[in-house]
């Protein structure tokens, strides 16, 4: 069980109200697995909302946002439930770097390492994302990358470089 292990959930959108869909997928995160008497998984936080411009994409700016759970699933488990959200919000997968109506991805189970063909961790592209960064690092400023560096010191090296502007949406 990993009911103590902080686990931080990217989440993206940029077809149709990608704001409402980013907002509603908090909600459906909150509930995430429930059945029987205790969930086995619970949103512990979600950072503000940010815009940001698709990368090595076209398309229409993404909002994201990112979410931290507790959960006693496992990584592949809970893994299967995020997509399960996803397939709820009409997300198809017609060709790398699609559009998406909602994309819900898996960054950090605790400070687990998990290499196999369906999921990565810690996600392979997290430390170079700031707008996976950004609001990643309202709610863990001091979480530790796989090369050491927090969150706010690889956001910082991130700054100059114009293809990651990210900028936080107004509540």
């Amino acid at each position: 069980m990993a009911a103590d292990e902080r686990i931080f959930v990217g989440l993206g959108a940029n077809l149709g109200d990608a704001v409402a869909s980013v907002q509603a997928a908090f909600a459906h995160l909150a509930h995430l697995g429930r059945f029987g008497v205790r969930p086995p998984t619970s949103l512990v936080a979600a950072s503000g909302l940010y815009c940001s411009a698709p990368i090595d994409a076209a398309g229409p700016d993404y909002v994201n946002a990112v979410a931290e759970l507790r959960s006693e699933l496992e990584p592949l488990v809970l893994l299967a439930q995020l997509q399960t959200v996803e397939l709820s919000f009409g997300r198809q997968r017609p060709y790398r770097h699609a559009p998406r109506t909602l994309d819900l991805d898996l960054l950090f189970y605790g400070e687990r390492q998990l290499a196999g063909p369906v999921l990565t961790l810690p996600h392979p592209r997290a430390h170079q994302r700031a707008f996976v960064l950004a609001p990643l690092a309202e709610l863990a400023p001091d979480w530790r990358l796989a090369d050491g560096r927090s969150v706010v010191q690889a956001l910082a090296a991130l700054a100059a470089d114009p293809a990651q502007r990210t900028q936080r949406i107004p509540p």
